[in-house]
């Protein structure tokens, strides 16, 4: 069934456009949205996005529902295929910020572990002889500190399902509002304090190197963090 109160989102589909052109779309997620239909049939920004563009969008790659920030989809097929090439072959560049009640013991680390499907929608850390297994590994870096909480950059190095909120999570670092991996509390609309800043890649048809980058979510918490990232 659909949900019963909509969630309502800030500002209006165009308000999300970080670029367009006739192959692409980029859009700035809100935290709490579904990139795609899912079974809880509430909105999601493949549908938005299309209406918006009164053109079908075929989705490159997904961000988790309480995630905010950067989402590119094809208009044209060709399109779509070209960049999720890209992302396979591991030429895309993605960071993320994310801020964090437990300040990490170091300033910057690359992060190596073993994840595997676990049970309600998680992922888990094991032991790399788990069959199950897959390598998970990124980078991160402090950038800085408000009263409460911490904001880090963090680079995937590959892409594996929850893989930032399970890896913080394992080393003592929690997302903020992000209860499934050590959070304590939720934040309001479930949300979670991760946001796809900065995506980049090369246009299919020019070739051209594209960088795009998602101003922060709306919020105090975001907001402290403004000087440290320049905006």
């Amino acid at each position: 069934m659909p949900d019963s109160a909509p969630q309502r989102f800030p500002g209006r589909p165009g308000d999300w456009v970080l670029y367009k052109d006739n192959q692409l779309i980029a859009f700035n997620k809100p935290a709490g949205m579904a990139v795609v239909p899912d079974k809880k049939k509430s909105a999601n920004l493949l549908q938005i996005g299309a209406a918006y563009a009164h053109h079908d969008l075929y989705p490159i790659h997904r961000l988790d529902r309480p995630v905010s920030g950067v989402v590119l989809f094809g208009k044209k097929s060709s399109a779509q295929a070209s960049v999720s090439t890209q992302f396979q072959e591991r030429t895309v560049t993605k960071t993320y910020l994310a801020v964090v009640a437990e300040r990490p013991e170091q300033d910057e680390a690359t992060l190596v572990h073993y994840i595997r499907e676990g049970k309600g929608n998680t992922s888990e850390i094991v032991d790399q002889s788990d069959p199950a297994s897959k390598r998970a590994e990124l980078s991160y870096r402090y950038l800085g500190s408000s009263d409460r909480y911490h904001l880090l950059e963090i680079k995937l190095l590959t892409g594996r399902k929850h893989q930032i909120r399970a890896q913080l999570g394992a080393i003592g670092s929690p997302l903020r509002g992000d209860t499934k991996y050590g959070f304590k509390r939720a934040n309001e609309g479930k949300s979670i304090d991760l946001h796809a800043y900065t995506l980049a890649f090369d246009h299919p048809i020019s070739g051209a190197r594209v960088e795009l980058k998602a101003p922060l979510p709306e919020g105090v918490v975001w907001e402290a963090f403004g000087g440290i990232v320049g905006l």
